[in-house]
């Protein structure tokens, strides 16, 4: 008889994360079982072979997979539970796909329909072979691939990958939204065939038959997908590439609050594989890590594609309404470009960060605004549907006609988004073809679903927020429009400029990759931001010199380590008194040296009919947090130890 400690998907109970099981032969360590726990049926991971218990333990039920889960991938869930104060069986969820007990058919996973470019025998400058000659030279460990948009970086990842396959090796491709795959798909299926694509709007079905193709593999894979693709389970990784590495997405918001960087990193030294963290604007965190520790900073500073010419950037000061003779939020400026460039055949991207029609409906007679009766924040106007949408909660209501407080009809909409541009741009440019694109996309709506009609130029006015700001290469984009780059400007939290400032470089990067002359018309009401100035330069060290000053005067990451505590109750006072009540006894109990910000209502203080209030955390030492973290209440209270964002 054979003994294991065996980790269950779920959790059993609180401080105890793997259980003792017998079984009749010998099994491999990152086997997947299926175990009894008390009377349920439960999946499991064989996590540690152990010797005969004193007490009588219950046998294995039965192997799920007879192939086990790489020894690497156990490590890391293993790392991820440690590091992030977690329990094993929540990372378990994560790691291991749904509907493992079901039987599926064994269909081959490919790529059935991809956009594929004209296939040209590219020649790499000097740049992009020097590039390469350091990742040659420094062998494995994590590299910072600093390159400006359209510098080549994509090239380097392909070659990166033929490497690891003449090697015998795999390759996982990260990209930080679903968005961003269909392009990057397109590039590689161009060099390589059998590629394993992954992602969450697929079915379990579907998805399970990639995880389980992968963990059978007899052959090197390259996988894509976003940040969930990190744990397909490949037996020999030579390269971990993330595409757009300073992207929020890459850090999930629900537990396991992991960072698909950190986590990135920790697998690619258990693999012994080169991680490569690829970005135009890498975090100011992650930028100054790399200087701090004196790692090689790999860098592009020039376009790669010979000829290629700078846009021409117009800036237009929101502030002077003599700009908007013709048009509420167009300038005459921004029209009059969008004409010429539609005249001449080409496309146009035209960006703006705000979702729906409107973001304020309220009376003009009374001051009456329009919020979401659980949230308490203003409802947002979606035209297209007239209706009111809470884009925390998900609530619909109708569109007043009539204010319920005073009963006047003089009811107004303010502000901007991307349905109202949408419908305006429509009314100005009727022949023109025009797709919006946003979180409130439909499946056959989204620059995944509709990459061929963009890259082939068959839309001409593509409406979009971040989505269509990052990693996007359009051949026949001829200019872009940004509505107000200050829109974000206002959000209370430490990395708002940075998001502002990456962002606006991003989008100015979707133009000018090319020898065609390009124009970017830029509308704002602070032209003189820092965040805006060095956004529309693409000057990334002026910004990081700047941003670092900003952090360290406020003693935000990467100067402190931060922790979230956010506690949530049915009513406000419950609220406070148990948010007041952790306070105090955690000034107590802690590390003087950790600052305690708050209580404080959170940024989002009323969500799904509960009340938020949190405490922020700022530790010169990350473990003093972790020891934080176990004198938190379990029930009523999250926890975000490195959060992305404060809000």
């Amino acid at each position: 008889m054979h003994y294991y400690e065996v980790a269950p998907n779920q959790i059993v109970r609180a401080g105890s994360s793997t259980f003792t099981y017998s079984h009749d032969t010998k099994l491999a360590i990152g086997q997947i079982v299926s175990i009894e726990v008390g009377k349920k049926q439960m999946i499991g991971v064989v996590v540690k072979q152990t010797s005969k218990p004193e007490y009588e333990t219950k046998k294995i039920s039965n192997i799920i997979e007879n192939q086990p889960l790489p020894n690497q991938l156990v490590d890391l869930s293993i790392w991820m539970s440690k590091y992030y104060a977690t329990p094993l069986a929540a990372v378990l969820q994560t790691i291991l796909p749904q509907g493992l007990n079901k039987k599926r058919r064994q269909n081959s996973a490919k790529i059935t329909e991809v956009t594929k470019r004209e296939r040209t025998n590219f020649l790499f400058n000097t740049e992009q072979q020097t590039v390469l000659n350091q990742l040659s030279e420094h062998g494995a460990g994590t590299y910072l691939l600093q390159g400006i948009t359209g510098s080549g970086k994509t090239e380097i990842y392909i070659e990166l990958a033929k490497q690891s396959l003449a090697n015998n090796q795999s390759i996982i491709m990260i990209v930080p939204e679903i968005a961003l795959t269909s392009q990057l798909i397109s590039e590689f299926a161009n060099h390589f065939e059998n590629l394993l694509v992954t992602h969450s709007k697929m079915t379990e079905s579907n998805r399970h038959q990639i995880w389980l193709e992968a963990l059978n593999s007899k052959i090197p894979r390259i996988v894509i997908g976003p940040r969930s693709a990190l744990f397909t389970p490949l037996k020999n990784v030579g390269a971990i590439i993330i595409d757009e590495a300073h992207e929020p997405s890459l850090k999930q918001d629900q537990s396991p609050k992991y960072s698909a960087l950190r986590a990135a990193t920790i697998l690619g030294r258990l693999h012994n594989a080169k991680v490569i963290l690829g970005s135009a604007t890498p975090s100011i965190a992650d930028r100054y890590l790399a200087d701090k520790a004196n790692r090689p900073i790999l860098r592009l500073n020039n376009i790669a594609r010979a000829n290629s010419q700078p846009p021409i950037i117009t800036t237009i000061d929101m502030t002077k309404r003599g700009n908007f003779n013709n048009h509420r939020f167009f300038s005459k400026a921004l029209i009059d470009q969008i004409t010429t460039t539609i005249k001449e055949g080409n496309q146009v991207l035209i960006f703006h960060n705000r979702r729906g029609s409107t973001s304020s409906t309220l009376c003009k007679e009374c001051g009456w605004t329009a919020i979401c009766p659980r949230c308490y924040l203003p409802l947002t106007l979606h035209g297209d549907n007239h209706q009111m949408h809470c884009h925390i909660c998900g609530l619909k209501s109708i569109v007043p006609t009539s204010c319920p407080e005073c009963s006047s009809t003089d009811i107004i909409h303010k502000g901007i988004g991307t349905k109202l541009i949408e419908s305006e741009l429509r009314r100005i440019f009727p022949a023109a073809n025009i797709a919006r694109f946003d979180a409130d996309n439909t499946t056959d709506e989204t620059v995944n679903s509709r990459y061929g009609d963009l890259y082939n130029g068959i839309i001409d006015i593509a409406i979009g927020t971040q989505v269509v700001a990052k990693g996007l290469d359009l051949p026949h984009l001829r200019m872009v429009g940004i509505v107000q780059a200050d829109a974000g400007l206002a959000i209370p939290d430490f990395n708002t400029n940075e998001r502002t400032f990456q962002l606006l470089a991003q989008v100015i990067g979707r133009v000018g990759r090319n020898e065609h002359q390009t124009t970017v018309v830029v509308q704002s009401y602070q032209p003189n931001h820092p965040s805006v100035v060095y956004g529309l330069k693409q000057d990334y060290e002026s910004f990081y010199k700047h941003a670092l000053n900003e952090r360290s005067r406020g003693l935000f990451p990467p100067f402190t380590h931060l922790l979230k505590l956010t506690c949530v109750y049915k009513t406000e006072a419950a609220a406070i008194k148990n948010s007041q009540k952790l306070a105090t006894e955690l000034r107590q109990k802690i590390n003087p040296e950790v600052q305690i910000l708050g209580p404080a209502p959170a940024f989002y203080e009323r969500q799904h009919g509960t009340y938020r209030w949190q405490l922020i955390l700022k530790s010169p030492k990350r473990e003093y947090l972790i020891d934080t973290i176990k004198l938190v209440p379990s029930s009523n209270w999250q926890f975000d130890l490195d959060p992305s964002s404060l809000l």
